[in-house]
């Protein structure tokens, strides 16, 4: 079985969707803009690490239902890399694309 494609625009879409959903539901300010190269965690980034573990399980849920990706962002793998792949929204962004093509490679 294939499994869905998502193209990068949408996976975009979905990160910034639901980094505006937790900044919101954690009443922090929303930023006027939010691009690729938003620092999501780490110094000077808009998340805490409360706020990005709830946000990974928000981006689970809606990859799996939306899209029908079952994806374990937050893992050893995800943990042991040399540059976050939780440091931006670019950065989280190339993270899914990365697990999304092995997903479907192993179709």
């Amino acid at each position: 079985m294939t499994s869905p494609t998502i193209n990068r625009t949408d996976l975009i879409n979905l990160v910034i969707t639901s980094l505006r959903d937790v900044l919101e539901q954690s009443g922090r300010p929303l930023p006027a803009t939010i691009e690729e190269n938003t620092l999501l965690f780490g110094k000077g980034a808009l998340l805490d690490s409360l706020a990005l573990v709830t946000m990974v399980v928000d981006l689970e849920q809606r990859l799996e239902e939306e899209h029908g990706l079952t994806l374990t962002l937050a893992d050893d793998r995800a943990m042991s890399q040399r540059n976050s792949p939780f440091r931006s929204v670019g950065a989280l962004v190339d993270y899914l694309e990365q697990l999304i093509h092995e997903e479907q490679s192993r179709d």
